[in-house]
């Protein structure tokens, strides 16, 4: 699922499940979702307005995909997709749970919402959370990733969210290690991505950033070709390399309009093509932060990575190639705000009057205490498993970190250690202009 101010695209697929050992897993069978994935049939796509008339159509025989153009800015639609005159997900659905596999817990949210226009100053809410692609099948690891896809649920079921931003490490190895179900493949993505948030990515775009178990940077296999297929990335943002709104070959780098309020700017800091040289010091790709962040007008400019320029630990250091070469091209276009994943905790810091999120424990997560407060310019932390709620108005960003949620139960926002030990659960609020 993805939406502009005036489209969207709508994606179908699926898994091949086999019980094994008396446990379900998917099987290997080839291309059954993605960009790249055998047409299961002649598909008619069919959005629909709040009287239920269509109001746009798209028709294909050849992808499990469909752009349906001519859409209104900021409303709400419901739709549909038949393949060969059958709706699809119409039929008998299952879900994985702890226990084992069992009917599908919820029906299929079939709606979406358009963007607002660039001139529309539409106030927006989304999620984000980052290292938080683990399965929610392995272990404690999985029990963490499930807990904070239960809050993400109950946050999407309660407030207006718009979209959900992936600050990277979508995908990790399996337990088996560095060749253990790296993501190269489509069943290594169905306990880790798909059916944790199958209730939110039916009706939510998902926008991802590249980390470091996305790439080859720490796994046995590059995952950035099955990146680009599952999450449809070429189909996504290929128009908008055309129109100078997205470069991605080589690297990941996009800018989301939303409304006149928000851009959202997606950083690529992995490794380039070799060691030593990130994607964002490629001239090309420089050449385009530069113009992104120099010619955007929306009130809110927020970059997004997936490793932070400033973080106190206690796992990572500092990131002085951002620090010295990043963080520069920020202050002059006027960011306020830095989100990243990463370090397998919260924290929440400022230098400057250029505040930061680091949110890596969507699933992963450090408990012990980082040490480098005073460099990274920490106010508070925190080694929680959790997401983001982030709040855009015209006059400020308010963001609460929520913590994983048990069956039954409400979200609650965590609760934060400051340096000098003192806690908060208060939300940041970051605003247009110093106080």
């Amino acid at each position: 699922m993805d939406v502009t101010d005036d489209a969207a695209l709508i994606a179908w697929g699926g898994f091949q499940l086999g019980e094994h050992g008396g446990g379900w897993r998917a099987e290997r069978a080839g291309e059954t979702f993605g960009a790249r994935s055998q047409p299961r049939g002649r598909a008619v796509v069919e959005v629909l307005d709040g009287d239920g008339a269509v109001a746009g159509r798209a028709v294909t025989g050849d992808d499990n995909h469909a752009w349906v153009e001519g859409l209104r800015p900021a409303t709400t639609y419901r739709y549909r997709v038949l393949v060969d005159g059958e709706p699809w997900g119409a039929g008998k659905r299952f879900d994985w749970t702890p226990s084992g596999l069992g009917a599908a817990w919820r029906p299929l949210d079939l709606r979406l919402r358009t963007h607002a226009s660039a001139a529309e100053p539409d106030p927006v809410t989304f999620l984000a959370l980052g290292d938080f692609g683990v399965g929610i099948g392995s272990g404690a690891d999985g029990a963490r990733q499930l807990a904070v896809a239960r809050t993400m649920q109950r946050l999407a079921d309660a407030v207006d969210i718009r979209f959900v931003v992936g600050l990277g490490d979508s995908i990790y190895h399996g337990l088996g290690g560095r060749q253990d179900a790296t993501g190269a493949f489509d069943e290594d993505w169905w306990l880790t991505f798909f059916q944790p948030y199958r209730y939110l990515f039916d009706h939510l775009a998902f926008y991802p950033t590249a980390g470091n178990h996305d790439s080859a940077d720490n796994e046995a296999s590059d995952d950035r070709e099955q990146l680009e297929d599952n999450l449809y990335l070429r189909i996504r943002f290929g128009p908008r390399v055309e129109a100078g709104r997205a470069t991605i070959d080589p690297g990941l780098f996009y800018r989301l309009r939303v409304g006149a309020l928000l851009e959202l700017v997606c950083v690529d800091t992995t490794w380039g093509a070799g060691r030593g040289m990130h994607w964002f010091d490629e001239p090309g790709q420089r050449g385009w932060l530069e113009r992104t962040l120099g010619d955007s007008d929306a009130v809110w400019r927020v970059p997004f990575s997936h490793h932070p320029a400033y973080c106190a630990g206690p796992h990572h250091d500092c990131m002085p190639e951002q620090v010295d070469r990043l963080v520069p091209l920020y202050r002059r276009h006027g960011v306020r705000l830095l989100l990243h994943g990463h370090e397998h905790n919260f924290q929440h810091g400022r230098v400057d009057d250029l505040d930061y999120v680091v949110s890596g424990a969507g699933g992963k997560l450090d408990e012990r205490m980082p040490g480098r407060f005073a460099e990274a310019g920490t106010l508070s932390w925190a080694g929680v498993p959790h997401c983001l709620l982030v709040q855009v108005t015209p006059d400020r960003l308010v963001i609460t970190p929520y913590g994983p949620t048990p069956p039954g139960a409400d979200p609650v926002p965590i609760a934060r250690r400051r340096p000098d030990g003192t806690v908060t659960d208060e939300p940041i609020t970051v605003r247009l202009t110093s106080a």
